[in-house]
C-alpha cells in the first residue's frame, strides 16, 4: 500500500506539473531567455534552501515555484518582453502585473507547498519596496525571499539584449550590498554560504550561454 500511494503520488505530481509547464513553454517563446532563466532561478534557489538547512519537501517548492516564477509574463507583450531599450513606465507597468497573473494561473492547483503565493511574492522586497503587496520583513514567505535572491542573482550574471552580463565577484557585491534593505539578510548569509560551497560556481558551469538570460528593472 506504501509503494502504490508513493506511485500515486508522484503520477499526481506530474499530472499537476504538465499542463502549467506547457504554459511556460509558451512564455518562453514568447521571451526566448525565460526558460533557461527559471530554471537556473530555481536551481539557485534550491541551493540556498540547502544552505538553509530546509527540508527536502520546502526544497522541492522552491524547485517548482522558481520554475514557474514567471508564468504569468504570459500575459505580457513579446515586444516588451524582448525590447532592447529601457522600458517606459506604461510598459514597465505591464510587466509588474506577472507575479499576480502567475497567482491567478496557479493558484487553484493543489501543489504540496504554497507555489501560488511564492510566485505572487518573488517580487517583493524587504525594506517594503517591491511589488504587488508591498510586503517587508517576514510577512513574505522565507521561500520567496529565497526566491528573490536567486531571481536577481541570475538577471545580474546573464545577457539580455538591453544589457551586459555582469561579472559573479560584481553581481556577488551588489546582492550583499542590498542585505537588510532590498533583500533578506538571512536569504543572503544563505547565498554567501551556497557561493563558498562553490553550489553557485557549480549551476554556472553547468549552463550554456545561450540559456542564461535574466533581467533587471522588473524583466528578471
Amino acid at each position: 500500500r506504501t509503494c502504490e500511494l508513493r506511485d500515486l503520488n508522484l503520477q499526481l505530481k506530474h499530472a499537476l506539473e504538465s499542463p502549467v509547464n506547457a504554459l511556460g513553454v509558451i512564455v518562453a517563446q514568447k521571451d526566448p531567455y525565460t526558460a533557461g532563466h527559471n530554471e537556473r532561478v530555481a536551481r539557485i534557489a534550491m541551493a540556498l534552501g540547502h544552505s538553509m538547512g530546509l527540508p527536502q519537501q520546502r526544497i522541492e517548492t522552491l524547485r517548482v515555484a522558481g520554475n514557474l516564477h514567471d508564468i504569468g509574463k504570459i500575459s505580457v507583450p513579446a515586444e516588451i518582453l524582448n525590447k532592447a531599450d529601457r522600458l517606459t513606465p506604461e510598459e514597465y507597468a505591464q510587466v509588474k502585473i506577472h507575479p499576480e497573473t502567475g497567482f491567478d494561473i496557479l493558484k487553484d492547483i493543489p501543489f504540496q507547498g504554497p507555489v501560488a503565493e511564492i510566485v505572487l511574492q518573488h517580487h517583493e522586497r524587504y525594506d517594503g519596496s517591491g511589488y504587488p503587496r508591498g510586503l517587508k520583513h517576514d510577512e513574505a514567505l522565507l521561500e520567496a525571499r529565497i526566491l528573490a535572491v536567486a531571481d536577481i542573482y541570475e538577471a545580474l550574471t546573464s545577457e539580455r539584449p538591453y544589457r551586459q552580463a555582469l561579472p559573479h565577484e560584481q553581481a556577488m557585491a551588489h546582492i550583499i550590498r542590498k542585505a537588510g534593505t532590498e533583500l533578506c539578510p538571512l536569504c543572503v548569509c544563505a547565498f554567501i554560504a551556497a557561493n563558498k560551497s562553490g553550489a553557485l560556481y557549480a549551476i554556472a558551469r553547468s549552463a550554456p550561454p545561450e540559456t542564461c538570460p535574466g533581467g533587471e528593472n522588473g524583466r528578471a
